[in-house]
């Protein structure tokens, strides 16, 4: 059995090496083909469906902590029936920046794998730095992920409050903040703040 095995894998390898000695040009361009559109479409498929709120909620860590928090948001239900999900917030719309978002997602899918947040208890504690690490991608891409639904060209600052038209005036407008400077906690609670510059 062991000389069959052996004797198959040489063959295979043999094959592998140099496809072109026991195919044609024409099988080997169209299995190719046929190979990269069945690699794409498995990819794509799967990067569309790690988007999904119901993926990102399958975690408990997710479910009980930071999804609770915004399904009393104007996120999550308001007059107008436009609803955000989590990666609306959270993963760019631009394939390049979302591959590159879904490639620093699998360290959370690591402290998923060994329960560094699996209780409220952990959760709360690393809470800040989760926070905090957001909050500098957010000022990094001037708030990209916001302005794919909040585009300040549209805003009618007539119909804001005096101080919030202010403030977008002077931070978007003028470029002098982007989205998350102001609006921190937005759509979950904010961490424990104490002993924050600037937040005492």
């Amino acid at each position: 059995m062991f000389k069959r095995i052996g004797s198959f894998l040489r063959s295979f390898w043999r094959v592998f090496r140099s496809p072109s000695g026991y195919f044609s040009l024409g099988f080997l361009t169209v299995g190719g083909f046929i190979g990269g559109v069945l690699f794409w479409g498995g990819f794509n498929t799967a990067m569309e469906a790690t988007n999904t709120e119901r993926f990102c909620i399958s975690c408990h860590e997710m479910e009980s902590n930071v999804y609770q928090e915004i399904l009393p948001t104007i996120h999550y239900t308001n007059r107008s029936g436009v609803r955000a999900v989590c990666s609306d917030c959270h993963v760019p719309h631009n394939w390049t920046d979302k591959i590159a978002r879904k490639m620093q997602a699998s360290k959370e899918v690591w402290g998923h794998i060994f329960g560094v947040i699996d209780t409220r208890e952990k959760f709360l504690d690393h809470r800040l730095e989760m926070a905090s690490r957001e909050w500098r991608r957010f000022e990094a891409n001037d708030s990209l992920e916001c302005r794919n639904c909040h585009d300040e060209q549209y805003m009618d600052f007539t119909r804001q409050s005096p101080r919030a038209a202010a403030a977008h005036q002077r931070g978007l407008v003028e470029g002098d903040a982007t989205c998350i400077t102001c609006h921190k906690g937005i759509a979950h609670e904010l961490p424990d703040m104490a002993g924050v510059h600037g937040w005492e």
